[in-house]
């Protein structure tokens, strides 16, 4: 997992190809203005997803994955915790290949996001977002997922 300034994302781009194509995006788009929906950046390899939607309580959020992507996270609007843990240290559910979800239980730590960082959560990181820093607000968030698996290169 990487936690950063957006400011720092050039430090980031000799660690894969399709990693530089999403900060490029993320330096070169008005992110406040992006509309909720998907964003094409590089095909089905790079793209980008913004939603706006109230933060949750803990306990309505669940443990998730990627085996094929990586997401690169970014809040907008708002702020939210996101749990952060790994995936070796949890109990899995069957991997679901068409939604590229393996859904897990266990325990983590937690990161505030807020607009001006980053975070990027490779296959073996786990993750929760979503969640409520006090009480439930509205966030604007977009997640960059990038095509990771040995089908990529990577």
């Amino acid at each position: 997992m990487i936690l950063d300034d957006l400011s720092n994302a050039s430090l980031y781009h000799g660690l894969h190809p399709s990693l530089k194509e999403a900060f490029d995006f993320l330096e070169q788009a008005d992110l406040k203005g992006l509309a909720p929906g998907r964003h094409a950046i590089c095909g089905e390899r790079v793209f980008a997803g913004v939603d706006e939607y109230q933060t949750k309580k803990p306990e309505a959020g669940f443990w998730e994955a990627h085996r094929k992507h990586v997401d690169v996270q970014v809040v907008l609007l708002g702020q939210e915790w996101i749990g952060a843990g790994r995936v070796s240290d949890m109990q899995a559910s069957p991997y679901d290949a068409e939604k590229d979800l393996l859904k897990l239980e266990g325990h983590g730590d937690r990161i505030l996001m807020r607009p001006g960082l980053f975070a990027v959560f490779f296959p073996q990181d786990a993750h929760m977002p979503g969640l409520a820093v006090d009480q439930p607000e509205p966030v604007k968030k977009m997640v960059i997922k990038i095509r990771w698996d040995a089908q990529d290169g990577a």
